[in-house]
């Protein structure tokens, strides 16, 4: 499909996801840590809804994804954005398990669980492990992830339905409870400028890890001074958190 279609359907369905609120969260974590950060690295960065703001806060950042669908997108959102002096944007495709850049930096977010769409342990060993190779000495790397009774409520709650003149869809999940593995199935409708609908057919499958397991993985990569919080606040996760939010440090 042409990504300006799935451009269109993406950024009007995420419209109202709380994209500031990573931002803040991420500035506030790093000056927990006593950081100031001067470049960063924004893995699954999709259409750049986080790795612009972090450059414009004037730190050099790269965007990483997979699909160069979305580093497309996220491009063309970027051109014309001023930037403050020594503050800039690089895309780049690449995979969370594996990426170089010309130099470390001091800053690594992972945000919209992303690191669920990496669906075997090694993966996410892998990831951890490039991540801690990257990092400049007392670098930061902050992501966040579904906890696994998330993706229970999808299965419980499905489908989902969305009706609105200009974007619709339905959203099915299937959740194989052994793996805590979520396949998502939408089919999307998008409005053209002629009337017609476009229809755009998306699969994603996640995987949830237990939070205890992500911590320790953590330790064993090599990371210290690791927090753990839920939903973009500083508190620690409860059975009722949605989103479980990490921070860990390169000493």
């Amino acid at each position: 499909m042409a990504y300006e279609q799935f451009a269109y359907a993406y950024d009007r369905l995420m419209s109202e996801m709380p994209y500031s609120d990573w931002v803040k969260w991420t500035e506030d974590r790093y000056r927990d840590y006593g950081l100031a950060p001067k470049t960063a690295i924004d893995l699954g960065c999709g259409t750049g809804a986080i790795t612009i703001p972090l450059a414009k806060s004037g730190m050099k950042v790269y965007g990483l994804d997979l699909s160069d669908d979305m580093l497309a997108i996220a491009h063309d959102k970027s051109e014309g954005v001023k930037l403050p002096a020594g503050a800039s944007l690089m895309w780049m495709q690449g995979d969370l398990r594996n990426w170089e850049l010309p130099e470390s930096v001091d800053l690594v977010v992972s945000f919209c669980d992303c690191m669920n769409y990496l669906l075997e342990e090694a993966d996410i060993e892998a990831a951890f492990e490039q991540v801690y190779h990257g990092l400049a000495r007392n670098g930061l790397f902050l992501f966040d992830v579904h906890a696994p009774a998330v993706f229970r409520s999808y299965a419980e709650e499905q489908p989902f339905v969305l009706d609105e003149e200009d974007v619709s869809y339905i959203w099915t999940s299937e959740l194989d409870e052994e793996r805590m593995e979520i396949e998502h199935n939408l089919s999307i409708f998008v409005q053209q400028t002629n009337g017609a609908y476009h229809k755009i057919e998306e699969q994603h499958v996640q995987r949830a890890y237990e939070i205890a397991w992500l911590h320790d993985l953590l330790v064993q990569v090599g990371f210290s001074e690791i927090r753990i919080m839920a939903d973009f606040t500083n508190e620690s996760p409860n059975d009722e958190s949605m989103r479980i939010f990490f921070a860990a440090r390169k000493m």
